[in-house]
């Protein structure tokens, strides 16, 4: 049942957006937008889309709510800080396991090369 409402939920989270997006602009940000007799009268009449938004935007924040409170009641009690393992107190002395090294090959037979001397630097000379 929470798969069909998540998707539910997301099919209605792309159509407010897209609904949104279709929207003309009032204007009043940035100076961009309509006039004053646009896409909305003086007196504020709703067309299709701004209804439609206002339906969509009812039914995703009920979703919303649905898919909260499934989590909560019917969701598994298993949480990631339950989990979590906890350290070792200040009277422990509690190593952890280090893998023993490789024995396949010794030491490396690696001596540091000696630091060169520093050049002097080259001047080019008119002729």
């Amino acid at each position: 049942m929470t798969t069909i409402i998540l998707i539910i939920h997301l099919m209605l989270a792309v159509a407010l957006v897209t609904t949104i997006l279709l929207q003309r602009s009032e204007g009043g940000a940035l100076g961009i937008g309509g006039g004053g007799d646009g896409f909305m009268s003086g007196r504020g009449t709703a067309n299709a889309l701004t209804r439609t938004t206002a339906v969509l935007a009812v039914l995703f924040i009920t979703t919303s709510l649905v898919l909260g409170i499934l989590a909560t009641r019917g969701g598994s009690s298993d949480s990631v800080l339950d989990r979590v393992v906890p350290l070792a107190g200040p009277g422990d002395t509690v190593l952890p396991d280090v893998p023993a090294p490789f024995e396949g090959f010794g030491e490396p037979d690696v001596t540091p090369a000696a630091p060169a001397e520093p050049a002097e630097p080259t001047v080019p000379r008119a002729e």
